[in-house]
């Protein structure tokens, strides 16, 4: 019979514990688990090492998903592809993403607001492009429009003036091309980015005072 021997904070991970049976090293564990399960030092640990290893995963499980989220904000779908991707169980995953929605740590309303912001402007993103940016990352239809319609309305965004810092921005790469090539490729430019017809249109009329025909087909940059 194995005991456990040691509990003992955790210097690699705040907030955890590392928990010893026989004086070796057999889980890292949250407060609350060890509280949970009864684990002191002396007590049977093979009476409870299937508890303890199911707890360890859980909560790897867990801190891998905070560690994804530190590095950026990702949507609930997002993030639940990602744990996959890295080999974590599906059942650990779905109570990771439970626990961080109850705390408030994902939520994807917020983070479609957060990301229609920063790509309307900052990167000159048009309403269409950004719907489209968020269904990729596991946004859903219904989340990304209210998102995208509540920042517009509170920002006062105006998608041809977006559409028109956008074409006023890439026109400086193109100042040394011919006036034909450079407003095909800012209107391929614009096209790209989901700006309509009308709003590309003004847009370089506004930026270099000539109206063009589109060209769809040229792509260069």
């Amino acid at each position: 019979m194995r005991l456990i021997t040691g509990i003992e904070p955790s210097h690699r991970r705040e907030g955890r514990f590392e928990v010893y049976a026989d004086g070796k090293h057999v889980a890292l564990m949250s407060l609350d688990a060890v509280e949970r399960l009864g684990l002191r030092v002396g007590s049977d640990f093979d009476s409870v090492a299937e508890a303890v290893a199911e707890e360890a995963a859980a909560l790897h499980t867990y801190d891998r998903a905070v560690n994804l989220l530190a590095f950026r904000a990702r949507s609930r779908q997002e993030l639940r592809r990602s744990l996959l991707r890295k080999g974590e169980p599906e059942a650990h995953v779905e109570a990771a993403l439970d626990r961080l929605a109850a705390s408030g740590l994902i939520d994807d309303a917020a983070f479609a607001r957060q990301f229609a912001r920063s790509r309307s402007s900052g990167l000159g993103a048009s309403r269409r492009r950004i719907q489209q940016e968020l269904g990729r990352r596991g946004v859903s239809r219904e989340v990304g429009d209210q998102a995208i319609a509540e920042v517009y309305d509170e920002d006062e965004v105006d998608e041809g003036s977006v559409a028109e810092r956008a074409a006023r921005k890439k026109l400086r790469s193109l100042s040394g091309l011919d006036p034909a090539v450079r407003n095909r490729r800012l209107y391929a430019y614009l096209a790209r980015r989901g700006y309509d017809v009308t709003d590309i249109r003004r847009a370089i009329e506004t930026v270099t005072g000539e109206l063009v025909e589109p060209h769809p087909d040229d792509s260069d940059e």
